[in-house]
Formats: C-alpha cells, structure tokens, sequence
C-alpha cells in the first residue's frame, strides 16, 4: 500500500507512505491516491486532507521519472494516471486540501494546485520542474499555475525550475496558510478542519461546483489555438532533448540539450 487512508469526525486523511522514493507520483501511487479520494466522497465526508510521509525533507519529488514513456507518447496524456488523479480531486464535490510538510516538486506542486487549499510548513519549497527533465508541459497544467499565481510568476516558475520558498508561495496565494512544522497538524486541524464540520457540506459542495464550472468558462480558448500547442508539445516529446533528460536523471548527471528554440517553428 502507497497511501494510508483514516476516516475521522468526517474527515478523510489520505497519506502517502513512500518515502523511500519520496513519494513519486508513480502510476500506483496515483491510482491510490484516486481511489482514497472517492472513497472519502462516497463516505459523505465534508473534507480531504492529502499528506505524506516526507524523508529528507521531501513531500513529493513529483513524477516517477522512470515511468515516463520515451516511445513517442505524450507523457502527460489526458487518460494518463496522474493527469486522472488531477481531474479528479478538481471535480470531487467537497474540498480536498493540501497539508505540505516539505518540499515538493514537479508534478505535485500541480496536485498541490488543483486541491482547493493548500496548508503549509513554512520550511517548504515548490518547485514546477518539467524544463529540467525536457517535457512539454500540457495547457491544463499551466493553466492552473496562470490562474493561481498570474502569467508573470508562473512564467518565473515554469522557466527557472527552482523551488520557491513557502513565505514566496503565500505571497503570490500559491497556498493559503504556513505554520512551523511541529504545529502544522494542530494549525490544520483548528483553522481549517474544525470550521469545515460545522459548515453545510451541501452548501459547500455546490460552491465548489459552481468555482469549477467558473474557473473552465474564464479560459475558452479557441480550437485552432489547442491544435497549435499540442504541435508544439509534440516535437518536445519525440526530440532527442525529452529522452535525454529522462536518460540523464536515470544516471545522475546533467543533462546536454541540443533542441534549438527555432526547432518548433514548424510547429506552427
């Protein structure tokens, strides 16, 4: 089992027990985590606390790099496990909630963002990471982080792929609140838990439908314009440059780029 799943006071906690492989969004992992949070709605909780059992510091180091296909798949694909998982804690009708006791990176600074809080230790960093690795982030993806923290930010972040700290992240409302680490849970637990029982879970289920319906009419976007950015995407991830960045993480070392920018211009 990758995730340890408590019901309590109508609260479902869904902790990621991998540590060891600093809880990888592997495609396991993620069908766990999917399950557990049905799990909760189904068993008419009011609320979902995603955590995890963090080692070296590590919430979740994202993607399980040796999982992604290097055989011309888009490694981010609508029906893909992580991409299910991400949809799915949009859409379940009660609020899932984040609780970061460390550093996250990659794929899971987007769980963070799909989850509809985000509690934090104020020791934590984020970091968005695919321009490390050479993959083409998908426009769901990124449009979570331009929704959330504005075009500029979510530029800094997807181009620099370094981690920013937790009081940086609760400036530009990447996340809601930090506490010292050793009080994370009890901050949780009083400042949000707490009020979320004594408040109308139908209420609070129809807002939250109504934020999710929200949020997808204020980024139409014209047809022609997903055909273009999945040309672009594409030729990343059937470059030489995607399989030698996953090829370079495997073996540990830096990775050597060769891609030119002009490369995708006949893309358009």
């Amino acid at each position: 089992m990758l995730v340890n799943t408590i019901i309590k006071d109508r609260i479902c906690y869904v902790e990621m027990q991998n540590p060891d492989h600093f809880n990888c969004l592997s495609e396991d992992m993620c069908k766990e985590l999917t399950n557990a949070i049905n799990l909760g709605y189904e068993q008419e909780c009011v609320g979902i606390v995603i955590k995890a059992q963090c080692k070296k510091g590590v919430w979740s180091a994202g993607h399980d790099i040796r999982e992604l296909p290097v055989n011309g798949e888009d490694p981010l694909a609508y029906d893909v496990p992580m991409e299910k998982l991400l949809r799915c804690i949009q859409d379940t009708a009660i609020p899932v909630i984040a609780c970061v006791g460390g550093t996250v990176w990659g794929g899971a600074c987007d769980l963070c963002l799909s989850c509809d809080m985000i509690v934090s230790a104020d020791t934590a960093t984020f970091a968005i990471t695919p321009a490390k690795i050479g993959i083409p982030y998908n426009a769901s993806g990124i449009m979570h982080f331009v929704n959330q923290l504005g075009m500029n930010k979510a530029r800094e972040m997807f181009f620099l792929a370094t981690p920013i700290t937790a009081l940086d992240a609760l400036n530009v409302g990447l996340i809601n609140h930090v506490a010292p680490p050793e009080e994370l849970d009890d901050f949780l637990e009083e400042h949000f838990l707490n009020p979320l029982r004594r408040n109308s879970v139908m209420s609070i289920s129809a807002i939250k439908r109504q934020f999710r319906i929200l949020s997808k009419a204020a980024t139409v976007i014209p047809s022609e314009s997903f055909e273009r950015i999945n040309a672009y995407r594409t030729r990343v991830y059937k470059g030489e440059d995607y399989i030698e960045g996953i090829k370079s993480f495997i073996e540990k070392r830096s990775p050597v780029y060769k891609g030119k920018a002009s490369d995708l211009d006949s893309s358009h």
